[in-house]
């Protein structure tokens, strides 16, 4: 059994919930623009993203879309959206396209990179 491709698993979200799918690719938008070299695997039933490290995962749920940040528990989280109390991991529960914006993924994702590098 193969490994699943990206594209295979953005279809699969689009046919079973049309709203997730467009904040999944808002998300990967929001990737590609902060860093274009990045690249995308499917694990772990999500798209895990890597830049020289792997330094977030997007994952579909019925009602929201989680962006998982390895080790998110290093970012001091200026805006106060992460979420997760582990030791390690800190995700950002974005429910709409809009909160892509305001919960400031954007911004999130080079302090998650920078986090990813300091091991």
């Amino acid at each position: 059994m193969g490994t699943k491709s990206v594209q295979a698993l953005l279809e699969d979200i689009r046919l079973l919930d049309e709203g997730m799918f467009s904040v999944v690719r808002g998300v990967l938008t929001a990737v590609q623009q902060s860093f274009p070299e990045a690249k995308q695997e499917v694990k772990y039933g999500g798209i895990l993203v890597s830049a020289g490290v792997q330094f977030c995962g997007v994952f579909a749920y019925s009602q929201h879309v989680s962006v998982e940040f390895g080790h998110g528990a290093k970012i001091s989280d200026p805006f106060g959206h992460l979420e997760g109390t582990g030791k390690g991991r800190r995700h950002l529960k974005l429910r709409s396209l809009a909160d892509i914006q305001s919960k400031r993924l954007a911004e999130y994702l080079p302090l998650a990179h920078r986090a990813a590098g300091e091991l």
